[in-house]
């Protein structure tokens, strides 16, 4: 996968979605709609850098299944990530409980010790 691509793709004006730029490039705007978007280019360097590396590309479909591709290596990435945060979680958790646990069972012991202790005297 173009690593320029990614950069362009995922660095794209919020105010612009991707498939406005994919129909600006396949010539699919009306003219207003073209002139509106030429005037956001002209105000954000970003969004004109990222239509000038999108036309780059010869076959305009191939832009389109890259997106989709990074699309889902996006999404498969945020599950991973979601997974370790969840892993994580149980494990710090894990920790805290086995602490709790020692501690109570350190308090019975001690109460045992102390009841034993008054009763002798």
């Amino acid at each position: 996968m173009n690593e320029d691509l990614l950069n362009i793709l995922s660095n794209s004006n919020k105010d612009i979605d991707n498939q406005q730029l994919m129909d600006y490039l396949s010539g699919k705007l009306s003219d207003k709609e073209k002139h509106a978007l030429e005037q956001q280019m002209v105000d954000s360097d970003l969004l004109s850098d990222a239509v000038e590396g999108l036309e780059k590309f010869g076959d305009k479909k191939d832009v389109q299944s890259y997106v989709e591709q990074l699309n889902a290596a996006l999404q498969k990435g945020l599950q991973k990530k979601r997974q370790r945060r969840e892993k994580r979680r149980w494990k710090d958790n894990l920790w805290g409980y086995v602490a709790v646990f020692l501690i109570l069972i350190v308090c019975i012991a001690a109460y045992y010790v102390i009841r034993r202790a008054m009763h002798m005297h």
